[in-house]
């Protein structure tokens, strides 16, 4: 399996790439063909994109939504942006965008309304989707990239922007005015910085959280359940993952992501945040196997013996089937398993669960963690680098975003705007707890190699995790193998690709921060 297919793993589960969630609405718009000459009405077509042309008519039904926005059209990008402008200087203009082959129909669908907007034709590259990776840095090594855009998994960012594979955004931000500071810091600074220089603009603002069975846990905890008191330490979530453990009824304690490859290490990460777990000095030594590193192993050892049978082998889409099949009573996962847990035709365990604030470790910090996701980002060699810029400004505007978690389709929005919309909140049952959050979570640095080191890590993890190694080996060998990979990606004799100081803010945001609880 190559990266990029255990990347997408999580997104190819439910056919969401790129532009998939526009695209499933986008396809009722039956906006007119794109015509240079004859471009529709801006207002017009800014009117279709809208929670009556792109919310599902199920969803819209389930919640009685009305056509009122679940964004600030204020903040949404679309409907600020002088479209005559962006006319004026880009109609008759192409943009190439590369994007997994699977998705080339839908994602033209989805892009007809930009087309309609700005006058730019698109024309989609299309790349295999197991090599998404290995094509994109050999077109980009080659320095005659066939794509202007790409969005992809935002811990590769420092292997595209390191080399300066990729085109700094900033004139464009500040030209065409793009709300970066409606974006949650965690997002704006991991998923759009590099070496202090804006490369990309966040897509998939995803966030790990704890999610609970109410008819399962209050039984345990003899009532209701307190989104930040109920379970406030992971030595209690232990606790009662193993009390519902004994309840049986074919419901297992627990549900986590243990198989190999970077799932552990994103558990690992996970649990370790809350220790106070940092990757690096300011040296850029990895410091795997410190005290907070350890804490996480042993915690994750102790959960392991409540977690249902397979939790060794199990990614997201086996995580996600087993929560909401109602396989299981308590689950660390993504802030996704919350929203499609409401929805019906998804989920068996509707309004039988809730998500609650993170669970905290003694001397360590409260840092829920910001982990995967994906970003948007212009090719330093593209022909119209300001018309990709346009284009995934568009596809990235807080409303598109915010009618993708109505659609509950995985693609999350990572807006203040959009994530503090109480019509939103209504049909999204994490999203306050998710918000609130965010102004502390934490982050692993998108260094060259990053994701290569965590793929190294989580073979070890999940050895330790099976009984091949002790703890202290696994991370003893992940911090070998990620000394060697930084080598051979620049950092050595004290040289590095990018400063500490410009990524150490985004590691973790909390610093300072009152509790939201």
């Amino acid at each position: 399996m190559t990266l990029f297919k255990q990347s997408v793993s999580r997104r190819s589960f439910l056919r969401t790439t790129a532009t998939v969630g526009l695209a499933a609405g986008a396809a009722g718009l039956k906006l007119p063909a794109f015509a240079q000459s004859n471009l529709p009405d801006i207002q017009a077509t800014l009117d279709k994109i809208s929670v009556d042309g792109y919310v599902r008519e199920d969803y819209r039904k389930l919640y009685k939504l009305s056509s009122d926005p679940l964004w600030d059209p204020a903040k949404d990008w679309i409907r600020t942006v002088d479209w005559e402008k962006v006319r004026s200087e880009q109609s008759g203009k192409t943009v190439r965008f590369a994007i997994g082959a699977a998705d080339q129909d839908s994602a033209a669908e989805g892009l007809k309304p930009f087309e309609a907007l700005s006058g730019i034709k698109v024309e989609l590259v299309p790349i295999p989707d197991d090599s998404f990776y290995d094509k994109a840095v050999a077109e980009f090594v080659s320095g005659n990239a066939s794509f202007d855009a790409l969005q992809f998994f935002s811990p590769w960012l420092g292997d595209f922007a390191a080399p300066g594979f990729l085109a700094e955004l900033d004139d464009y931000a500040a030209k065409w005015k793009l709300p970066l500071d409606d974006f949650y810091d965690t997002y704006r600074l991991n998923y759009g910085y590099f070496g202090g220089k804006l490369v990309g603009i966040p897509f998939d603002c995803d966030i790990q959280m704890v999610h609970l069975r109410k008819s399962i846990v209050e039984k345990i905890l003899g009532g209701p359940i307190d989104k930040s008191k109920s379970v406030p330490s992971y030595d209690e979530l232990i606790r009662i993952s193993g009390e519902a453990n004994k309840l049986g009824g074919g419901v297992a304690g627990l549900g986590m992501m243990l198989a190999r490859g970077f799932w552990s290490t994103y558990t690992w990460e996970h649990i370790g945040a809350q220790a106070g777990l940092k990757l690096f000095d300011e040296q850029w030594n990895p410091q795997l196997a410190s005290d907070a590193g350890m804490k996480a192993m042993d915690i994750i050892m102790a959960l392991q013996k409540n977690a249902i049978e397979g939790t060794s082998g199990a990614g997201w889409g086996e995580n996600r089937a087993a929560w909401l099949g109602g396989q299981v009573a308590t689950n660390i996962s993504w802030q996704d398993s919350g929203t499609q847990a409401m929805r019906p035709d998804q989920s068996k365990i509707v309004d039988d669960f809730v998500t609650i604030y993170e669970p905290r470790i003694a001397g360590g910090v409260f840092a829920p963690p910001n982990i995967a996701g994906s970003t948007s980002c212009v090719a330093a060699t593209s022909q119209n680098p300001e018309g990709a810029f346009l284009m995934l400004a568009f596809l990235t505007t807080s409303s598109i975003m915010a009618m993708n978690e109505a659609n509950a389709n995985g693609v999350a929005p990572g807006y203040r705007s959009v994530l503090g919309n109480e019509r939103l909140r209504a049909i999204s049952q994490p999203m306050e707890v998710w918000a609130n959050s965010l102004e502390h979570a934490w982050c692993a640095p998108r260094l060259p190699g990053m994701f290569e080191m965590e793929q190294a890590l989580g073979n070890e993890i999940n050895r330790a995790v099976t009984g091949q190694i002790s703890a202290k080996e696994a991370l003893e060998n992940g911090q070998t193998a990620w000394k060697k990979i930084m080598e051979k990606n620049g950092f050595s004799g004290g040289k590095a690709p990018v400063a500490y100081a410009d990524v150490a803010p985004g590691m973790y945001v909390g610093a300072g921060k009152p509790l939201p609880f």
